[in-house]
C-alpha cells in the first residue's frame, strides 16, 4: 500500500488532463477549465518551492515504481488524448452547425448542448494546453523500443510532431548543447524565436537522417518506409476528422491546438538547457543540464526536469531518476513558464543563473564560447 501512495503523485497530470477533456465535454464555462487550471498551476508551482526526492527504491533495492500501473497509465493517456480530439470536434460540428444552446444528457451528465464562439475559443486554448501536456508521455515512451515506441510516435503525432520521436534521442541526446542541436536554445533567445528554430531544426535533422538512411539501402526517399513522410502520414487522421466536423473552420481549431501544443513542447526544450555550452565531441556531463526537481514540477512533469541523470541514462524509468549534483536554477516549470511570457525577465533571471553556471561548472573551452555568447546576448 505504502508503494501505491507513492506513485499516486504521477496521477496528478493525468487527473487534470481529465478535467481538461470533461471541461469540454460539459460546455459552457466549464470549456475554461484547461486555462483555469494552467493558472493555478503556476500559482501553486510558484509557491511550492521545496524540492522532493524521485521515487526511489525500498529497503530491499527494489524500485518503488509500480510498473504495470505507471506504464499502464502512459499507455492510456494516448486513448484519453484521443477522446480529447473528438470532444473538441463534436463542439465545432455543433457551432458550425448552428447546434441551439440548451441541455443534453452525455455519459450520465447534463451538459450544455450547443457553443458559442467564445466558448468554442476557450474549448480550443483547454485542449491545446492539455495536449501538450501529453509530449511528456510521448517523450518517456520515444525511450523505449517496440509497441512502447510506436505509441510514443502516435501520441505524438496527434499534435503533428512524429518526427520528435527520433530528432528527439538521435539529435538531442547527442549533441545537446552544442549549436548542432536545435533543441538546445543559445542565449540571448526567447521562448517565442525558439519555438520554430527547434521545431524546424529537428524536422529537417529526421528529414537528412532519412534521406541518407535510404540512400544507403537503396530505397527512393518517396518511399512508404520514409520514417519522415510516414510521421506526418499519421497526423492524417486528425486533420481529417477537423476537416470532416468544421471545414476551414476546423482546420482553424486544429491549428490553435497544435500551436499551442507544440509551443510547450519547444519551452521545455528551451528550459531544459537554455545557454548551457558543451564543445563538439566532448562527453555529456551533468553539468549540462538544468535540473528541476521543485515537488509540483517532478510530480506533474513525471521527473521530467531530472535532465541530468536521464541525459546519462536514457533508458532509465522516470521513476527511478535521481539527483546528481546538476545545476539547478530552484523554480519549477510552470514559473519559469511565466516568466518566459516575458523575455527580459526570464533572462534576468538567467543571466544570473549561467554567470554561477560559467564561474562554477564550464570547462576552459566552455568559458571561451561562452565569452563570445554573452557579449551576443548581452549578457557580458
Amino acid at each position: 500500500m505504502e508503494k501505491f501512495f507513492i506513485n499516486t503523485r504521477y496521477f496528478l497530470a493525468p487527473l487534470l488532463i481529465v478535467a481538461a477533456l470533461f471541461g469540454v465535454l460539459a460546455g459552457g464555462p466549464w470549456v475554461w477549465t484547461g486555462v483555469v487550471l494552467l493558472g493555478v498551476g503556476i500559482i501553486v508551482d510558484t509557491l511550492t518551492t521545496g524540492h522532493t526526492p524521485g521515487a526511489g527504491f525500498d529497503d530491499n533495492g527494489e524500485t518503488n515504481g509500480i510498473v504495470p500501473l505507471l506504464n499502464g497509465t502512459m499507455y492510456g493517456m494516448l486513448g484519453v488524448f484521443i477522446v480529447l480530439q473528438i470532444a473538441l470536434a463534436w463542439r465545432i460540428w455543433q457551432y458550425v452547425n448552428g447546434v441551439e444552446i440548451g441541455t443534453t444528457t452525455l455519459l450520465g451528465m447534463t451538459v450544455q448542448d450547443g457553443i458559442t464562439g467564445t466558448q468554442l475559443a476557450g474549448a480550443v486554448y483547454s485542449s491545446g494546453i492539455f495536449a501538450g501536456i501529453g509530449i511528456i508521455y510521448g517523450h518517456e515512451l520515444a525511450h523505449t523500443k517496440g509497441f512502447s515506441f510506436v505509441i510514443a510516435r502516435w501520441m505524438m503525432a496527434l499534435s503533428g510532431k512524429a518526427h520528435f520521436c527520433y530528432a528527439h534521442v538521435y539529435n538531442h541526446h547527442l549533441e545537446l548543447d552544442h549549436q548542432d542541436d536545435p533543441a538546445t536554445a543559445p542565449r540571448g533567445r526567447n521562448m517565442f524565436l525558439h519555438y520554430p528554430l527547434s521545431g524546424l531544426g529537428q524536422s529537417k535533422f529526421l528529414f537528412m537522417m532519412e534521406k541518407q538512411r535510404l540512400e544507403r539501402i537503396g530505397v527512393s526517399f518517396l518511399s512508404w518506409q520514409n520514417r519522415w513522410i510516414r510521421g506526418y502520414f499519421m497526423a492524417m487522421p486528425t486533420i481529417a476528422l477537423f476537416w470532416f466536423v468544421g471545414g476551414w473552420l476546423g482546420m482553424l481549431c486544429l491549428a490553435g491546438v497544435w500551436i499551442i501544443s507544440n509551443f510547450e513542447l519547444e519551452v521545455l526544450n528551451y528550459l531544459e538547457h537554455y545557454g548551457l555550452i558543451r564543445e563538439k565531441g566532448e562527453p555529456i556531463d551533468y553539468r549540462h543540464s538544468w535540473d528541476n526537481s521543485t515537488a509540483f514540477t517532478s510530480w506533474f512533469f513525471i521527473e521530467i526536469g531530472r535532465q541530468a541523470d536521464h541525459h546519462d541514462r536514457g533508458e532509465t524509468h522516470f521513476w527511478e531518476l535521481d539527483e546528481v549534483g546538476a545545476p539547478n536554477t530552484g523554480r519549477g516549470y510552470f514559473t519559469l513558464f511565466a516568466l518566459g511570457l516575458v523575455p527580459p525577465l526570464l533572462h534576468a533571471f538567467m543571466k544570473k543563473q549561467l554567470a554561477k553556471w560559467d564561474e562554477e561548472m564550464a570547462s576552459e573551452g566552455e568559458l571561451k564560447i561562452a565569452a563570445k555568447m554573452n557579449k551576443q546576448a548581452g549578457y557580458a
